[in-house]
């Protein structure tokens, strides 16, 4: 989810084509759980072992053991993202240790597919529920005619603004192009206001998604072809996106700050940046983190992600997880019931946006009144939901990850980092980008087109 989107440390994993899974050994399907952290209400039915780490699991765990009286979950939280990652790749080493059912960022899935650990859910019904979905979240969790998780919750991404600095400097509307977004920051620069933006170099998944914005294709694979895989770093989409936000940060027209520390909330609450390009997550991120209710109330709201071409609009996402079954669960059956109707229910779902915990990418969710005509309290009673947030998750067209997304996250983040201090160009960024990924995958035993 968006808590661990931001780049991870490069785990000692090797997601390579060499690598298998554990088959059934070591599955947690049991009818006598232990070490659940909530309550199992049906102790005589077939009880299934997850791992998640969503804030509100407890409830969502209760309300799904409350509704099934066949099968009930054994919640444990492993760790959020990357911690979680390193205990299910030791299971899978392993052989053994792994929960029956896991909670997966869209992005990591492909890297536990190749290897085996993750189970194809279409001949248990996952199509049943792929209806309630987007084309786009539903090929982020796919291969083909295999289904490999079912989508929660996503990140269609946006733009955030302060009204009052937008006020302040003259920025009558915000801005629909990047053209214009750098115009506006030049316009707030110059006349002594603050940073127009951000470009961490902890958050490679934006600059991956606004280079899919402008057209780029990162990664072509396929499962049906193990071995073989397209990188495609170094073409000019990429290098243009590398070099808008590069110049931006030469100029100083934006910070280079890692977001999601101390330091980065307080500029958003001290109106240091007059723009936070993120996803729909973030209003409940910003919330938990205590912005929106102190001098900033109010002054918040959203507008349109801006666009490479005005005329030909694209939308993208940032974050996103999922519920897949482990290859070591020895009730796949009774796994896919789990991952298919937790959090999955009204409840659950309810309460998740309300809090603001999650953006639901459940159809049913979308497409109802409360949803869609909701004030959002954190931009003001603006309806971002009708007028933004939903428009752009199911305009959103799914993306193609590769096995390797920690590795690749990592070595962006290096070049990004290079690029805000002005050491390398965006063009020079994607040429070693592109030279370092394909020497990777090569000694991975990919073959590289």
């Amino acid at each position: 989810m968006r808590r661990l989107i931001i780049a991870m440390p490069v785990l000692s994993l090797v997601l390579g084509v060499a690598a298998c899974s554990g088959g059934d050994e070591g599955g947690g399907t049991s009818a006598k759980p232990t070490n659940c952290t909530n309550k199992i209400v049906h102790p005589e039915a077939k009880a299934v072992s997850v791992w998640a780490w969503y804030p509100n699991m407890a409830k969502v765990v209760d309300n799904f053991n409350n509704a099934h009286t066949d099968v009930q979950v054994c919640w444990t939280n492993a760790g959020q993202g990357a911690p979680e990652y390193a205990k299910f790749q030791t299971a899978i080493s392993a052989k053994k240790g792994a929960p029956d059912v896991i909670m997966l960022e869209a992005d990591q899935l492909v890297g536990f597919e190749i290897q085996e650990a993750l189970v194809d859910l279409a001949p248990f019904g996952a199509n049943d529920v792929k209806a309630k979905f987007s084309a786009g979240a539903w090929k982020d969790v796919s291969q083909g005619d295999a289904v490999y998780a079912i989508p929660v919750d996503g990140g269609p991404m946006a733009m955030i603004y302060r009204t009052d600095v937008f006020a302040k400097y003259g920025i009558k509307t915000p801005p629909k192009t990047w053209a214009e977004y750098a115009e506006a920051a030049a316009k707030v620069k110059g006349a002594g206001g603050p940073n127009f933006g951000d470009f961490g170099s902890n958050v490679p998944a934006v600059a991956t998604a606004l280079m899919i914005q402008k057209g780029a294709d990162p990664f072509t694979y396929d499962l049906a072809d193990k071995q073989k895989i397209t990188i495609k770093l170094d073409d000019q989409a990429t290098k243009d996106v590398l070099n808008y936000w590069g110049g931006l940060a030469t100029k100083k027209l934006i910070g280079t700050e890692d977001q999601f520390t101390t330091d980065y909330i307080a500029g958003v609450v001290n109106g240091k940046y007059a723009t936070y390009v993120s996803a729909a997550w973030a209003p409940g991120y910003l919330t938990g983190a205590g912005v929106g209710s102190g001098k900033e109330k109010g002054k918040f709201a959203v507008a349109p992600l801006p666009q490479w071409d005005a005329n030909a609009p694209v939308s993208v996402n940032w974050g996103g997880s999922t519920f897949a079954v482990t290859s070591q669960a020895s009730d796949k059956k009774a796994a896919a019931e789990v991952a298919k109707g937790l959090y999955a229910d009204e409840a659950s779902l309810t309460d998740g946006w309300k809090t603001q915990t999650i953006f639901p990418l459940n159809q049913d969710v979308l497409k109802s009144d409360a949803f869609v005509t909701n004030k959002v309290d954190f931009f003001n009673g603006q309806t971002a939901n009708k007028d933004i947030y939903i428009p752009a998750a199911n305009a959103y067209q799914g993306a193609t990850y590769s096995p390797f997304t920690v590795y690749y996250y990592a070595q962006l983040q290096a070049q990004i980092v290079k690029i805000n201090s002005g050491k390398t160009t965006g063009d020079q960024a994607a040429t070693e980008l592109q030279d370092i990924m394909v020497k990777y995958a090569k000694s991975q035993g990919f073959t590289v087109q």
